[in-house]
Formats: C-alpha cells, structure tokens, sequence
C-alpha cells in the first residue's frame, strides 16, 4: 500500500511528513522511526509521527535523544508520556503532550501534562493537537510555566 490510504488524513498546522503507510489486519498503521515498528494509526499518533519529524528534521533534535510513550509512575498509577526530549546529559528537557486534531488543547490537556511535568521537571512542555500548539517554559525560580511565542530550540 502507498500513502493514498482509504482513511482520511487531517492536515496539521506542522510541516507535512511522507509517512510510510501499511495495512495490517488491525487497519492502517505508520511506521515508527523512533520506535523502529508499525503502529495502529490513530489520530493522536498522526499527531505524535509530525511531531517527531518536526523535531529530528526542522529543529534538528537528535534522535537518540527522543523517547515515545516512555512510562511513568504518578500517585501510584502507571502513565505514559507522548514524546520526552532528552537534553545531551539525558535529563528531561521537552516534555511534548499529544491529542487528536479534534480534541481541543484546554486546561484539562494542561493537567495531565502538568502531572507528567511534575515528575520529570522538564524545562519545557508543548501542548498540541497538531493544529493548535501551546508552547510553555518551566521557570523554576518561580514554579510556574510561561508561555512562549516560540518553539525550544535543541539543548547545548
């Protein structure tokens, strides 16, 4: 199967990526670069898959520094981040939260991701549905985030 898949494929507010595209008996899936397997392609990983292409390819993120779905233990459950970016000393350092085009970025989005912030203290957190983006930094003197016209740029 090409990229001329039988579901449609919102476009988001990200540069646009050339996927590679299989059907497998659980539907349409993507290949993962990070991950190094097929995914189910639901819309939140169309979301994550543009993200990550954006960091490697616009931003210039080292791969080796990116993790997906990497697990975490908040108050005792299990959660899982969307994508973490590691700086160059392998400390937290972009903390990026993932939903689907149509779910909108609201306070709720921002609780959950400042759950996961709280336990990797990462210095910035990106909230985005791939079509609205939400760009943030940690100011740890003051323990709280601002909000940056900007993307980070890749750590030093």
């Amino acid at each position: 199967m090409k990229n001329e898949s039988k579901i449609q494929l919102p476009r988001l507010n990200l540069p646009e990526i050339n996927p590679k595209l299989s059907e497998q008996k659980e539907g349409v899936c993507i290949w993962d670069e990070i991950r190094k397997k097929n995914l189910l392609l639901t819309p939140e990983e169309w979301v994550r898959q543009h993200w990550v292409s954006f960091l490697i390819k616009d931003l210039n993120f080292p791969k080796g520094l990116i993790s997906l779905e990497k697990g975490l233990v908040y108050n005792k459950l299990q959660k899982r981040t969307d994508i973490l970016v590691l700086d160059r000393h392998g400390k937290p350092y972009l903390l990026i939260e993932c939903k689907a085009p149509e779910i909108p970025i609201s306070q709720k989005t921002m609780v959950q991701a400042a759950v996961y912030h709280q336990e990797l203290k990462s210095e910035f957190l990106i909230l985005s549905n791939g079509i609205k983006h939400v760009s943030l930094r940690w100011d740890f003197q003051k323990k709280s985030f601002e909000q940056l016209k900007n993307f980070p740029v890749t750590p030093e």
